[in-house]
């Protein structure tokens, strides 16, 4: 997986708004909590948006792809 490979979303600035704050709510936290209907309503459109541009959920390789992706974020950061 390239670090180049990018991929564009595009929410309305109330979705963005709520991610924003369940993201940096979760960031100090250390834990993802769902603290308001709103906040599961943005993460659905968010993973449906994804199902529509990622090809690599069907991969039969898809774990593998996932653990990958994973080890390079944490060895980016």
């Amino acid at each position: 997986m390239s670090g180049t490979d990018t991929i564009a979303l595009h929410l309305d600035r109330s979705s963005a708004l709520v991610l924003f704050e369940l993201l940096a709510r979760s960031a100090q936290s250390g834990r993802l909590e769902i603290a308001h209907e709103a906040e599961r309503t943005v993460l659905a459109a968010l993973e449906a948006e994804l199902e529509t541009i990622l090809v690599e959920p069907f991969d039969p390789n898809y774990r593998d792809l996932v653990d990958k992706a994973r080890e390079a974020l944490v060895a980016d950061s």
